[in-house]
Parts: C-alpha cells; structure tokens; sequence
C-alpha cells in the first residue's frame, strides 16, 4: 500500500457529491468508470504488496533497493502523468513556492519514504497480508493525533472504531494466543510503524493538496524519497536480486501497476465517485491483499486472522461513516 492521498478537489455542489439513493443506483458511463478505476486501483495495490513479498523471499530482493526503485520509476512516471494530463505548469512552480517547498521536502522524507520504507520492511520480515493490515491502523492512530491536539474527548463512534482496532489488531498477531505472535515481532514493529508513518504521510499532505495537483505533490514527494534513500544506499552499489524472466516480470508489475498506475487509477475514481465511496470500496485493498497472500504464496491464515482482517476492514468502514457525517 499503500497509502495515498486525496487529490485536490474544487468545492462542488450538493446535488453532485451527496449520495441519494437514485445516485447509488446510478450506473451512469461515469459512474461505471469510476467503480472500475477505484475497484483496480484497490485491487492493485494489494497485489502489488504480495508481489513484493515475492520478490523479497524468493529472489532476495533488498528492502531499501526495492523501495529506491519502486520511488525512482514511480515518481517519474505520475510527474510524466499530470504533463500529460493538464500541462507542465505546477511542476516547477511548487519549487518556487517558498512556503510550499520546505513542506514538500519534509513529506518526501518523513512522509512518502518512510510510510514505504516501513511497508516494505514489514513485509520482507513478514508477509503482505499482516503488513498491508497494520498500515491500515492509520486512521486510528491519524484520529488519536487529532484528538489530542484538539483536547476533545472521543465520541461513541471513535470509541467502537479504537476497540474494533484493538480487537483486531489482537487477533491477526496473535492467532488467538497470548503465547506467542502468529508473525515475527520485526514484522509487527515495522507495520506498527507504517500506519504511523501513512498517518503521518496523509495529516501532512493536506497544506500541499489545498494548492497543488496530488499527481504534483505524490509524483516530486515520491522522487525525493527515492533520491534521498540513493544517496544513502545506492541501489547500483547493492546486491541485484538474482532475477529469472519471470522476476523481471514481478519486479515490472510492481512498478508500473503495483504503484503508478494503482494511484492514477485512485485519482482518476475520484472524478466520477464520491470520496467516501471510494474510501469504502479501497477496503479491497487488504481484502486482495490476505487473498492473494493465502492462495498464490500459500501463507497461513487462521481463523482467528480472518476475524481480525474483518475488524481492521470495518474500521476503514467506521471511518468513512465519521466522516460522511
């Protein structure tokens, strides 16, 4: 995951965001594009994951070479993307921004490289189903903040959400014993992590998205992260991953469809979706994520994990429901 932010929005009407019953029904062209794009992008994204994993277990792939990679082709490719799409005229200019510049720096690093870092890391101690599952604890921990800085106590709602969290989070590490963790603890210390670090990564992008394209701020935020992470481990100078055709074929799958086109496909949804429905339906994510982590990687999955893959997923739907009010 993968966590992304919501591109920048112009104020619209009511008539064309809320969601009444003829609109949920609504099966209009652009409507149908839009549950196609946010549906592949979720979907996508929790592939991309699981791919990862291969790459990583099978064929030795180094956690800081993947994410260095993944930021450098990625990052490019949406910039690429928005000149495409609506011109060349944010690129530079959000660098000639004094006020937006320094904040962009600040997201590449501790926002977009960590929240990678720490997802890849999870899941190279772990597996994609775990770590794609704690990430998604950043709502909780983005709600906790917010609380906090404001003072205000929780609502019954944020209360049920932090226990469904809880619960959740009890069942998928533990498998329902308090012996041992159903996944090595380096696993859980790096996802733990990475839903504070997508917390981080989502509170910290809304200053920029208020005045800037998301392609813009994801795209060069991406580059930065990758350009800082070489600087530090330079892909060139690390082992290559002993790659057959079929790794090539992984290692392309998670550039281009696992992250470019997954969060394209995110923000092209958001044009004919409201974004509460999209947030809804991006519960896909950890959903294919578990799925192909179980089926293609024959990883194990109790019982007692479903039941916390359902808790963390009805959080995400919880969120959504605090937010539409």
């Amino acid at each position: 995951m993968e966590k992304r932010t919501e591109p920048q929005k112009k104020p619209q009407t009511r008539q064309k965001t809320a969601m009444s019953p003829d609109t949920a029904a609504d099966l209009s062209p652009n409507r149908k594009t839009g549950l196609f794009f946010v549906i592949a992008g979720a979907v996508l994204w929790g592939v991309g994951g699981t791919v990862s994993q291969k790459l990583m277990h099978h064929y030795g792939a180094d956690a800081a070479w993947l994410v260095t990679i993944r930021l450098l082709v990625a990052g490019p490719l949406l910039l690429l993307l928005q000149f495409a799409l609506k011109g060349g005229r944010q690129l530079l200019r959000i660098w000639t921004d004094r006020r937006i510049a320094p904040l962009l720096l600040i997201y590449g690093l501790a926002g977009m490289l960590a929240v990678q870092y720490t997802f890849i890391a999870s899941i190279g101690y772990g597996n994609a189903a775990v770590a794609t599952l704690l990430q998604y604890m950043s709502p909780v921990v983005a709600l906790l903040y917010v609380l906090l800085r404001r003072r205000q106590a929780p609502t019954r709602l944020e209360l049920t959400t932090a226990a469904l969290a809880l619960l959740g989070c009890f069942m998928l590490l533990t498998n329902g014993s308090l012996s041992s963790l159903s996944v090595p603890a380096p696993a859980v210390i790096w996802g733990l992590l990475s839903a504070v670090a997508a917390a981080f990564y989502t509170l910290a992008a809304v200053p920029l998205l208020r005045r800037y394209d998301s392609l813009v701020v994801v795209g060069w935020a991406m580059t930065v992260g990758g350009l800082a992470l070489a600087a530090i481990r330079p892909p060139w100078n690390a082992p290559w991953p002993a790659l057959d055709a079929a790794g090539y074929g992984y290692l392309a799958f998670v550039l281009v469809f696992g992250t470019t086109l997954a969060f394209w496909f995110y923000i092209e949804s958001l044009r004919n979706l409201p974004p509460q429905e999209t947030i809804v339906l991006g519960s896909l994510e950890p959903l294919a994520a578990v799925l192909t982590t179980v089926v293609w990687l024959h990883e194990p999955f109790g019982t007692w994990q479903w039941g916390g893959t359902m808790c963390i997923i009805a959080v995400v739907l919880l969120m959504s429901l605090r937010g539409r009010n």
